[in-house]
């Protein structure tokens, strides 16, 4: 199942951003605007994580007024795990861990919170179809430049960014149970995560409400039991 391989000094600060994130938690000041942080912690070949993308978080992404109240937050790495000799092991194959590079690697490379959705829906909507091989075809059909995509895939670049996630993940308080794993202002929303746009709407303080807050506050959520949701979830393994 291992896909890559991480450097023993990318290793190293991969150890030291955990503590580093996890201090700046406890340092962090307060907010210094009226946006919500909105985080969604996946995998690229988690079932439940490319159907949330695909089904539900575009509809945030894709509604100006929503997506200008929010500081979104995506972070791939999920339930991937690093061994001790800097293995990068990926719950779902060598295949997830290329993709998670690769989408962390938009995120990265490419300006502005729609154009990173853009191609990251590309590909988790590939996914979806079972086709997810094909990847490489959202770097023309999103019309973006390829080349600062492939060049940090291919270079250390690409590793520095799962070292990144893969701090970001582990410093979660509480830890992430399964993926997707949607968090607003750091709260994690659990197996409500469908309903993640009421809890947005719920956070948002500053004026000018989006219409689609009303339109929620209208209609009352799907209760759900623990443990409950749409999406498949993928479960967190123990290592």
């Amino acid at each position: 199942m291992a896909a890559d391989r991480i450097s023993p000094l990318l290793l190293l600060l991969f150890l030291a951003a955990v503590s580093a994130a996890a201090s700046a938690r406890l340092l962090q000041p307060g907010p210094s605007s009226e946006k919500v942080n909105l985080a969604l912690y996946y995998e690229s070949l988690c079932q439940g994580s490319s159907g949330f993308i695909v089904d539900s978080l575009h509809e945030l992404v894709e509604d100006d007024e929503m997506i200008n109240i929010v500081d979104l937050e995506l972070v791939p790495y999920g339930n991937a795990q690093i061994d001790q000799d800097g293995t990068v092991v990926c719950q779902h194959g060598e295949w997830e861990c290329k993709l998670n590079k690769v989408e962390a690697c938009a995120i990265d490379a490419l300006p502005g919170v729609k154009g990173q959705f853009s191609f990251i829906f590309c590909v988790e909507d590939l996914v979806n179809k079972g086709q997810y091989t094909e990847w490489e075809q959202c770097l023309s059909s999103v019309e973006v430049d390829p080349e600062p995509i492939t060049n940090c895939y291919s270079g250390q670049r690409g590793d520095e960014l799962i070292a990144l996630n893969a701090a970001k993940t582990g410093a979660l308080k509480p830890p992430h149970e399964f993926v997707p794993w949607v968090t607003v202002k750091e709260e994690p929303l659990y197996y409500k995560f469908e309903d993640y746009i009421e809890y947005v709407c719920k956070a948002y303080k500053g004026p000018n409400r989006p219409a689609k807050c009303s339109q929620h506050a209208s209609h009352k959520s799907t209760p759900r039991n623990e443990g409950s949701s749409d999406l498949k979830a993928c479960p967190r393994q123990e290592a």
